[in-house]
């Protein structure tokens, strides 16, 4: 990333207390996220943090510190992507590449919360590993046509919307499993370029949606999370759970980063 610009103290999300600042905050429990702490400027992997007021979300005292810690850019992303293709309508079909990712799994939570019927698709033979408000069919990648099983799961009508949260691996895949001006949301890439059948895309009457959370501002970060209140302090969406060997002293943050580079599954969370 050319614009993070070291030195600079990383780290996106964060849960806390406010000690300063508009008198009605100071003393509540916090969480939040943001696309440019850490990057454009310093963030979260520190003691203390200085951030909007309109940045911060009440913390539900149903969650705890190191949950609310680990909410932020995953649910974020999942309901950005949402927010811009349309949000889930119980009629709908979502369906989620790379389920299991903590961004499919966020992504499941918000679309059954909405009512949606949602199909999952993994790259090797697991079931669901998260929450869900409603039961989640899995297709296994590597051994059935992904979109002709979205075809069949859903009598024939495929996918309103696709979240891809891998890219183009499954680009064709999530092409194919469209249904009548259906929505893919995008939100990564292995390698930059695709190609697909514009015809199709025309005719199908498709919309592709992008989504860089980088680009959210702590503020417009705010926004997304104070959408998402709602479920957390329902109880349909919860927060993913915390290994407590994932778990590091910020004094051992070198350990902890280097257990995210090492592809954990898990929420690695530093504690101050």
């Amino acid at each position: 990333m050319p614009y993070a610009v070291f030195p600079r103290t990383p780290g996106r999300d964060y849960a806390g207390v406010v000690i300063d600042g508009p008198k009605q905050w100071i003393g509540r429990e916090v969480f939040g996220s943001s696309g440019d702490l850490g990057i454009r400027r310093d963030g979260t992997h520190a003691t203390h943090l200085v951030v909007e007021a309109d940045a911060v979300v009440e913390k539900p005292k149903a969650i705890s510190w190191e949950e609310g810690a680990g909410i932020g850019v995953p649910f974020v992303t999942a309901m950005e992507g949402f927010r811009r293709a349309g949000l889930p309508k119980p009629s709908e079909v979502v369906l989620v590449m790379g389920v299991n990712g903590k961004v499919g799994q966020a992504a499941v939570q918000i679309a059954s919360w909405h009512g949606a019927r949602v199909i999952g698709v993994v790259r090797k033979a697991e079931s669901y590993e998260g929450h869900a408000n409603s039961n989640v069919d899995v297709i296994d990648a590597s051994s059935a046509d992904v979109a002709a099983r979205v075809r069949e799961l859903s009598s024939g009508h495929g996918a309103d919307t696709v979240f891809n949260t891998v890219g183009d691996p499954y680009f064709q895949a999530a092409h194919k499993s469209l249904a009548l001006r259906g929505r893919q949301i995008l939100i990564a890439a292995v390698d930059r370029i695709v190609q697909f059948n514009i015809l199709e895309f025309y005719r199908g009457q498709h919309t592709y949606v992008g989504v860089d959370t980088l680009a959210l501002s702590s503020s417009a970060t705010g926004a997304v999370l104070r959408e998402l209140g709602p479920g957390f302090a329902s109880g349909h969406l919860k927060p993913f759970p915390i290994n407590p060997s994932a778990i590091y002293p910020l004094e051992d943050a070198r350990r902890a980063l280097m257990a995210v580079a090492g592809s954990s599954r898990d929420r690695v969370i530093l504690r101050p």
